[in-house]
């Protein structure tokens, strides 16, 4: 009975240590430039849209944080650039996973 019970907790403390794994750097990266997001974001300057340091500033402390993002980009909402309203481009993927990563790594700047 020991046994099965350290089972459990070693594979649930496997499954916590694997939710919050640090993001795949090179795969968002890569993400975010084959889907056209390094055109308007970049890492940490103000290009044409926010830096993904200030989204990861302005999200800091958040619990909504990663479904708000998720949202952002998946969802393609109206943005603001330059006084003109636009359709925000989505990343390229329906990878649930990968989506989380970008989101994730962003959240990590």
């Amino acid at each position: 009975m020991k046994l099965i019970s350290t089972l459990f907790v070693a594979a649930g403390l496997m499954a916590v240590s694997a939710a919050n794994a640090a993001p795949d750097a090179a795969a968002a990266q890569s993400l975010l430039k084959d889907s056209g997001c390094l055109a308007c974001h970049a890492v940490d300057k103000t290009k044409g849209a926010t830096s993904f340091k200030d989204v990861a500033k302005k999200y800091k402390g958040k619990a909504d944080a990663q479904d708000k993002l998720i949202k952002h980009v998946t969802l393609k909402p109206m943005v603001e650039k330059d006084g003109e309203k636009m359709q925000h481009k989505a990343l390229k993927t329906t990878d649930a996973a990968a989506v989380k990563n970008v989101v994730d790594w962003i959240l990590a700047q």
